[in-house]
């Protein structure tokens, strides 16, 4: 069997039972067969005995009598069983048990001396044991007996000295109590007398001497109901004394808002005592005390020292025996000196001082306690308030000021507080100067703020006038003009008068037309070859093969929207001509190759295009230059809102102000370092700061929705700063002033600038996001995207029409025509860009972006003032003429493009972008790369 398993023996109880009952008979009965027989019948009551065998016990070596025994009873079959084997197995059992107690005999035997000492110990042991046990129940005896052991007694003992000592303390502590309560009853008892016949201060006198007796009783008292009705007693006492002496002390000073009344004594109520002011506020209570006197103070302060200060009153003062009065009547305001104010106040405090003040404890002063409050209410009530607002105001409030420090001194600093140093109001009268001053730039800065902030009144707007003297260029350039053109006139702007003039919207005033200049006698012309047939100068631009414009042109629907503000007529617009057979562009084409040029395609949508611009003609003749001449000066005028004529107003006001301020010599400078009216002088300057701050951040949206009024806002910035400068040239502002001023001129003239430059910059940033919609002019042959540039470009048309109507009748002239100059060139740059970055140009989409461009040629009219008169649109916007050439060669030919390159006409496109532009609208062939070379070289020198 492994050791590693455990086996179960398995004896069935049938075999065994007729086994046993069959051998064992009462003739062959034995003690120890009998035993094992015993063992196997209590087996014989199971059906099956098992029992586990632990795989650790050893197997077959070393193994003792029983196990081997068991073993072999295991092994055994029923068949095997018999009665000798049985008898083996007792036998063996009967052997193993001799053969142990030989060894026990032996094992003693062989070590006989040690195992008797071992046997002796135990023996004495067990002895001592015994004896010991015997003398323990002896002492406990002793010890525990109920009638004669020591514990007992002594337990007896130690009872009846205790129940001694607890009568002892009984005794003492009845004693103690009996003494505190008899003590705490004379107390009270004398205490009721004395508050029942009035004498409150030795009431409170005596309680001062009870108190410790109270807080302090004995230890069985504490939580006794006699203590709890002794300290409630007391307290009651204690509490109706302090009620008496509170009542006493309120008849005694009575402060309404309009009279103050002191009695030096007064009786107490239900008896007959009469008690003086010093003694019942001496026995009030410290915290009683103080409630007392911080009423008096809130009093005295409200009714009296702040409010004789706000208005006038009349005092009036009767003493009696023990009763003395202060009353207040009021006064009639408009004949009131505020002198009369600090009068008043001197008689309150001396009335105070005289029938109050002594009475009062010294420490803490509450005399000292007024003090602040009176200087605070003189400074905040009546000085600083009383602050005049214009210089004719100055004197007499200098008598006042006067009259301030001199109370200072022999009220305040003799009645109330003797031992302070500081002079609040001398300081402040020192400073009287930037006091002035501070209050009146406050004032000058409100009156500002108001004329800012106010709602815009278009009737208040003025027109300024202004003169320009035109830049004279060193060598004129002589002017080429068309077989059959004059030269074109001067600006004429009528003249006007100095003075500014209000706002007229219909014009800038050019009724008048100004003084005729003499013109020198041009110099005789040789002839011109005449033109086998007239041409128009229209057809140089191919405008005159576009259709009138369309019916639904928001322009056509409303005739007023474009009403000239300067007061001039639109001239009439002239009927498009009839489309002629061939153009100039084609006649010239055909003049430099010799070969008959095809007539031009025709527009799909035509559109009529703007009055021409003068372009280089096919004959021109030169007109010397005239004789040099003084340049013309011409007067101009812009609008102007009213709100800033009132702030320079103010700023002049405010200057001569400092000026009279400064030379008055009624106050005295605050420190060395400033002078006086240096502040009101600087006021001038921060009313610009806060009109620059100010307006833009409060009319933020309305100058953001309307151009007129930024532009306008951009004018009055310009006028101010106009204004400014001429009344520095005066030289009637003080020196502290005139940097400042000086500094805000500048900066205005810069806003001027830089919100004129922001809303151009804002119309030109609409225009191109208008023109986002276009998407780079790319696929113009899909119609729905024609369509969508078609509308964009028309939008960007409305858009800079409706703004120039709107800065036209704000601007000048010539600041008018920069702006919607800078604008008109933004939006062409952006399409000429545009145009020039495609990279295939289809004939047909050629042709679209032609006429996209032709619609654009309608701005045209906005620099046209004369209709006799070619526009002045190239002087404005620098790239009119490449944006006009560019819609021509568009649909022009490669012929046309040489000859207007070889001619100069060309000169405003980049060498790069006119072969860009080459490629991009003629196929791949020698021709193009020819024209290509031809081009590459640059543009011609011409003499």
């Amino acid at each position: 069997m492994s050791r590693s398993r455990s086996c179960h023996v398995v004896i069935p109880s049938s075999f065994l039972g007729r086994a046993l009952a069959a051998s064992f008979s009462p003739q062959h009965s034995h003690p120890v067969l009998y035993s094992l027989f015993q063992f196997t019948g209590s087996v014989l009551n199971r059906n099956t005995m098992a029992f586990p065998v632990p795989a650790h016990l050893p197997r077959k070596k070393d193994t003792d009598v029983s196990t081997t025994l068991l073993t072999k009873m295991s092994e055994t079959t029923p068949k095997t069983l018999t009665f000798e084997l049985t008898s083996s197995w007792v036998s063996e059992l009967e052997r193993a048990i001799t053969q142990t107690k030989e060894q026990i005999r032996e094992r003693i035997h062989s070590d006989l001396p040690a195992f008797e000492q071992q046997f002796s110990t135990s023996r004495s042991i067990q002895e001592r044991l015994r004896t010991l046990s015997s003398n323990v129940d002896t002492l406990s005896t002793a010890l525990s007996h109920p009638e004669t052991g020591m514990i007992p007694n002594l337990v007896m003992t130690l009872s009846r000295h205790a129940s001694l000592a607890q009568d002892v303390a009984d005794a003492n502590a009845r004693h103690d109590a009996l003494s505190y309560l008899s003590r705490c009853r004379h107390g009270l008892a004398d205490l009721t007398t004395l508050a029942q016949e009035g004498r409150l201060p030795e009431v409170v006198s005596s309680c001062e001497d009870l108190d410790p007796v109270l807080l302090s009783p004995p230890p069985p008292l504490e939580e006794s109901t006699i203590y709890t009705d002794l300290q409630r007693r007391y307290r009651s006492i204690q509490d109706r004394t302090q009620e008496q002496l509170s009542e006493a002390l309120s008849r005694s000073i009575s402060v309404s808002s309009h009279c103050i009344i002191v009695r030096s004594s007064v009786q107490v109520r239900q008896s007959d005592t009469v008690l003086p002011l010093s003694s019942i506020i001496s026995a009030l209570s410290s915290s009683s005390r103080t409630n007392h006197l911080n009423t008096l103070r809130r009093d005295l302060t409200t009714h009296y020292l702040e409010n004789i200060f706000s208005q006038p009153f009349s005092v009036e003062v009767t003493s009696g025996n023990a009763e003395s009065k202060l009353t207040l009547f009021p006064s009639p305001p408009n004949v009131e000196n505020k002198d009369t104010r600090i009068n008043n106040l001197t008689t309150v405090l001396t009335f105070l001082n005289d029938h109050l003040f002594h009475h009062l404890p010294p420490e803490p002063s509450f005399p000292r306690t007024l003090a602040k409050p009176v200087t605070s209410a003189l400074l905040n009530k009546l000085l600083i308030p009383s602050l005049p607002s214009s210089l004719d105001q100055l004197p007499h409030y200098l008598s006042l000021v006067r009259h301030a420090v001199a109370f200072e001194e022999t009220c305040l600093h003799q009645i109330l507080d003797p031992t302070s140093r500081e002079r609040e109001i001398r300081s402040w009268v020192d400073g009287l100067a930037s006091h002035y001053e501070r209050k009146r730039r406050t004032d000058i800065l409100e009156r500002a703020r108001g004329v800012i902030l106010r709602e815009e009144n278009e009737s208040e707007q003025f027109r300024v006038e202004v003169v320009i003297v035109p830049d004279t260029p060193k060598e004129p350039a002589p002017p080429v003009i068309a077989v059959g053109e004059e030269d074109p006139a001067a600006w004429g702007f009528e003249d006007e008068s100095e003075e500014s003039t209000p706002v007229d919207e219909d014009g800038w005033g050019f009724e008048d037309e100004p003084e005729p200049v003499p013109e020198p006698e041009p110099t005789p012309v040789p002839p011109v070859p005449v033109v086998a047939e007239q041409e128009d100068p229209a057809d140089a631009w191919g405008w005159n093969d576009d259709e009138p414009l369309p019916a639904d042109d928001p322009e056509a629907e409303d005739p007023s929207a474009w009403d000239d503000p300067w007061g001039e007529e639109e001239p009439a617009p002239a009927p498009a001509p009839v489309p002629k057979t061939a153009t100039r562009l084609e006649k010239l084409a055909g003049k430099s190759n010799g070969t008959p040029v095809a007539p031009p395609i025709q527009s799909p949508n035509p559109l009529t295009a703007p009055p021409p611009t003068p372009a280089m003609p096919v004959a021109a003749k030169h007109v010397p230059p005239p004789l040099r001449t003084e340049p013309q000066i011409v007067k101009e005028s812009y609008v102007v809102s009213g709100r800033v004529k009132e702030l320079m107003f103010l700023v002049e006001d405010v200057l001569r102000e400092a000026e009279e301020l400064s030379s008055s010599g009624l106050l005295s400078p605050s420190s060395s370092t400033s002078s006086v009216g240096s502040v009101v002088g600087q006021s001038a300057a921060m009313i610009l700061d806060l009109y620059r701050g100010l307006y833009p951040v409060t009319c933020a949206d309305q100058l953001a929705k309307s151009p007129k009024r930024a532009v306008r806002f951009s004018n009055d910035c310009l006028w101010v700063s106009e204004e400014v400068g001429k009344v520095l040239k005066k030289g009637r502002v003080a020196p502290s002033a005139v940097e400042r001023l000086a500094e805000g001129q500048e900066r205005l003239k810069l806003l001027a600038d830089s919100w004129f430059e922001d809303s151009i910059d804002n119309e030109c940033q609409n225009v191109n996001d208008i023109l986002d919609g276009a998407s780079g002019f790319v696929e113009m042959a899909d119609q729905e995207h024609f369509d969508e540039c078609e509308a964009a470009v028309n939008s960007v048309l409305q858009d800079i029409r409706r703004w120039s109507q709107q800065v036209k009748s704000v601007l000048t002239k010539s600041k008018y025509y920069n702006a919607i100059g800078a604008v008109v060139d933004s939006a062409l740059s952006r399409i000429l860009s545009d145009v020039l970055a495609l990279p295939d140009i289809p004939e047909v989409e050629s042709h679209k972006l032609s006429e996209l461009c032709h619609i654009l040629g309608a701005l045209e009219a906005l620099f046209v003032e004369d209709p006799e008169q070619p526009s002045f649109v190239v002087a404005y916007v620098p790239s009119w003429l490449k944006f006009s050439y560019l819609s021509e060669l568009l649909e022009a030919s490669m012929a046309d493009i040489t000859y207007l390159f070889e001619e100069g006409a060309l000169v405003d496109f980049e060498i790069e972008e006119l072969a860009k532009l080459v490629c991009a609208l003629f196929a791949d062939t020698p021709l193009r790369a020819n024209t290509v070379n031809k081009l590459m070289q640059g543009h011609p020198v011409l003499s």
